[in-house]
């Protein structure tokens, strides 16, 4: 007669069967499993932290992004042509953002102060937007960021920003070069930048 399965695994394995979109039922405390079964009941995802680079010969179609900022200004990645842009997704429900706002100020301030062409925006997304300017002035965040107040706006992100906080680096042409999953340190971010702006 084989063991009745411990309460906790069985509360794993349902984690996992209900997870939808999961890859897999593992070991990482940053999976969607994993957060669901933690019980801090954060009522969000948030990555791990993890970067993505993409070589230049396998880069998509420019990232059609466009909209108004929390300031009431236009905004479109096609004015940022011949830069490197780096795109924040975050919001202020989201812990992560706010701990990685700091990071995202000194790494912004670190290139203007060098005079390299390189664009920085916020994409304040399923937010306030109130609550939005009120976290970006607190932080000091030396850029604008767009109001995606209803969610969509990141489906222009090309399936790259599902939730916040995360941050893409697009090359001069526009495209998707790099990506942060989850929370970016201001070294790492620079770095990025850093070696699109490399490229030939």
């Amino acid at each position: 007669m084989s063991p009745r399965p411990a309460p906790r695994a069985v509360g794993v394995l349902l984690a996992c069967l209900l997870a939808v979109g999961a890859a897999a039922c593992g070991h990482d405390p940053n999976s969607i499993a994993a957060q669901a079964q933690d019980g801090s009941r954060k009522g969000y995802v948030s990555g791990d932290g993890s970067i993505e680079t993409i070589a230049a010969s396998k880069r998509g179609t420019p990232v059609q992004l466009s909209g108004r900022t929390l300031e009431g200004s236009s905004w479109a990645v096609s004015q940022a042509a011949g830069k490197v842009v780096v795109l924040n997704v975050w919001a202020s429900w989201c812990p992560p953002c706010e701990a990685e706002a700091p990071e995202l100020k000194k790494a912004a301030d670190a290139l203007r102060s060098t005079g390299k062409p390189v664009a920085f925006m916020g994409v304040d997304t399923r937010d306030n937007p109130a609550s939005g300017a009120a976290t970006a002035k607190r932080h000091g965040l030396p850029y604008p960021s767009l109001d995606d107040q209803s969610g969509t706006m990141i489906l222009a992100l090309q399936g790259k920003a599902l939730y916040p906080p995360t941050t893409l680096v697009l090359d001069r042409n526009g495209r998707i070069a790099s990506r942060v999953a989850g929370q970016v340190t201001a070294a790492t971010l620079t770095g990025l930048v850093d070696d699109v702006l490399a490229e030939k």
